[in-house]
């Protein structure tokens, strides 16, 4: 009898851990989890995409107009490192580069607008083949035109 009772806990513990593996499969092969893969992948994708945009197209053009300005380099020394006679660093000195954090917020700026303008064209053409597909065709809007002017 005892014996019986602990299979039947046994049993009842192993089908719910199997009820776990079954959910989670289907929830693996669902569409749910597959788009968000595929958009992660296709996220990185575009990310590389705006990102080379930003770097090859647009910063050079901006650097010509700047003067070929890089923030990068600037930093705000908080302590002098320590140097012996030899040239030879003992202590490293504390610097804030703030100049990388800069170019940073720089460069996603102009990601962040270059993603704008590119979603901005894409609705554009959404919308125009929106329209397109809403307008009638011309032969229908043309006999539609001589049902009106039949009936005047």
């Amino acid at each position: 009898m005892q014996s019986q009772e602990n299979f039947n806990e046994i049993k009842t513990i192993i089908n719910k851990k199997m009820s776990i593996v079954k959910e989670f499969r289907e929830f693996a092969v669902k569409g749910n989890a597959i788009d968000l893969a595929v958009g992660v992948i296709i996220g990185a994708a575009f990310g590389k995409i705006v990102s080379s945009v930003v770097t090859d197209l647009f910063m050079p053009i901006i650097g010509f107009f700047v003067g070929g300005v890089n923030f990068t380099f600037l930093k705000l020394t908080l302590k002098e490192p320590v140097v012996d006679s030899a040239g030879k660093v003992i202590k490293e000195g504390v610097t804030m580069t703030y100049g990388n954090f800069l170019q940073t917020t720089f460069d996603f700026l102009l990601i962040a607008i270059c993603v704008f303008l590119i979603i901005k064209l894409i609705n554009k053409m959404k919308k125009k083949q929106e329209e397109a597909a809403a307008a009638p065709p011309a032969d229908i809007a043309l006999l539609t035109e001589i049902r009106d002017l039949l009936k005047k």
